[in-house]
């Protein structure tokens, strides 16, 4: 059974930072890429980075420069260091896995998503 656990949410100040953890357990196939969204309340989940498994990564336009994602494919581990926090990346933040396995068939996982509160 796949399980993506999520953890370093909180609340943080504008201008602080945050680092989100997410690791993946039960993995029995070949993982494309891991990835963190997030959704606000009243808004739909978006995109905030990606990484594959040979390290490419890609960000959303609000959050480059700011936020770096990295991972650990040995330990099916995603990060995501966010600097310089502003209210607007307030939000539930879920991490995404994505694989494939051996005759092709393709899988797409979900963490249960922690809260990042940025507020004075």
């Amino acid at each position: 059974q796949v399980q993506l656990v999520e953890s370093g949410g909180g609340l943080a100040q504008p201008g602080g930072s945050l680092r989100l953890s997410c690791v993946a357990s039960g993995i029995t196939f070949s993982v494309n890429a891991m990835g963190w969204y997030r959704q606000a309340p009243g808004n739909k989940r978006e995109l905030v980075a990606t990484i594959t498994s040979s390290g490419s990564t890609n960000y959303a336009d609000s959050v480059k420069g700011r936020f770096t994602i990295s991972g650990d494919n040995a330990k099916n581990t995603a990060y995501l260091q966010m600097n310089s926090l502003k209210p607007e990346d307030t939000a539930v933040y879920y991490c995404n896995l994505r694989g494939r396995g051996f005759l092709g068939s393709t899988y797409d996982y979900w963490g249960q998503g922690t809260q990042v509160t940025v507020s004075s």
